[in-house]
């Protein structure tokens, strides 16, 4: 028998998703619901010899997967995972699953985000709650510009939305061809005229040693003031700090953000008192359908890896999934 431990379902509903029980001939089930801290996340974690990992919700570093001896299969969800180190989980024999991913779950929560703050829904929605009327006046978007940040498959996605509201659709990217862009209906542009022409300025570029920071203090300091910064990506690609310097001092109108630095955000977070924020808890990826890909597919891998048979492994070299033959042992 196996000890399969699903961690951080903060929802409490991964066992909603997937076909559960078609594993529990062979292995024991345990769900958490909560992020514990390192010291108490080891002893949590000892007994199991297979994880089910949502996302990037708890960081499986090369000390803390050292002091788990039993652990054999990381099972994660979605096609990489930069919160595991998987160089260090392949050099300690623990083999490391990934699955597919909803292509327009993140684009459409920026849609929301982005609606939400130009016509001020939040403010609105409270004031009708507490018998106000009317209390802002919003915005438009129908020929403004959007500047999207990468144009992969969430930025596309957030591209098609935009021009079918009428927006003028720039972007760029470390790797952004004018041919690559006009692919999407875009026009690619340099780095400083994308912050510097962009009313709404939408992130969808990955996580990596090239795009830490890649949105600092100058780069805010180019944006018009009544510009809004938009933010589903991943938390530091911007500078924290001088996102919340340039908020307080208004150099920008606005932020509307779904990743953060450090997740679940500290209560006493600044970004939680800033009247120019409106924010969610990182649900860009937490729908009903990428749920079902998630589990669905991680669920197919654990049993797969079970019984000896290809599973989809993420490699160290490039964290891309490879079909690859492991044994259970």
């Amino acid at each position: 028998m196996h000890n399969i431990a699903i961690l951080d379902d903060f929802q409490n509903t991964a066992l909603r998703y997937g076909e559960w029980n078609s594993l529990r001939e062979h292995a024991a089930i345990t769900v958490f619901t909560n992020t514990l801290s390192d010291e108490e996340l080891v002893e949590r974690l000892q007994p199991f010899d297979i994880l089910c990992v949502m996302r990037e919700r708890t960081r499986l570093t090369r000390g803390l997967l050292s002091r788990l001896p039993n652990l054999k299969l990381l099972a994660s969800t979605g096609p990489w995972n930069a919160a595991i180190d998987i160089e260090a989980a392949h050099e300690l024999g623990i083999t490391v699953c990934g699955t597919a991913s909803s292509p327009t779950a993140a684009a459409e929560l920026a849609w929301a985000l982005i609606l939400a703050a130009t016509r001020h829904i939040p403010k609105e929605v409270t004031s009708f709650r507490q018998g106000g009327w009317q209390v802002s006046v919003g915005g438009d978007l129908h020929g403004k510009t959007i500047g999207l940040l990468g144009l992969g498959y969430t930025g596309a996605a957030t591209a098609r939305v935009a021009q079918a509201f009428g927006m003028r659709t720039i972007a760029w990217s470390q790797n952004m061809t004018q041919e690559s862009a006009a692919r999407h209906g875009a026009l690619f542009v340099p780095k400083e005229e994308l912050f510097a022409s962009s009313d709404i300025l939408s992130i969808h570029v990955r996580l990596s040693d090239r795009t830490r920071n890649l949105i600092g203090a100058r780069e805010l300091a180019m944006m018009p003031r009544h510009a809004l910064l938009v933010n589903t990506a991943r938390g530091p690609i911007v500078n924290e700090q001088a996102l919340i310097n340039a908020l307080r001092e208004r150099q920008i109108a606005g932020a509307a953000l779904d990743v953060f630095d450090q997740e679940p955000l500290p209560a006493a977070h600044p970004l939680r008192a800033l009247d120019n924020v409106i924010a969610t808890s990182h649900i860009g990826y937490v729908t009903d359908d990428s749920y079902r890909i998630y589990y669905g597919e991680s669920v197919q891998n654990i049993r797969a890896w079970i019984e000896g048979s290809p599973v989809r492994v993420l490699t160290p070299e490039k964290r891309e999934i490879s079909y690859v033959s492991q044994s259970a042992g």
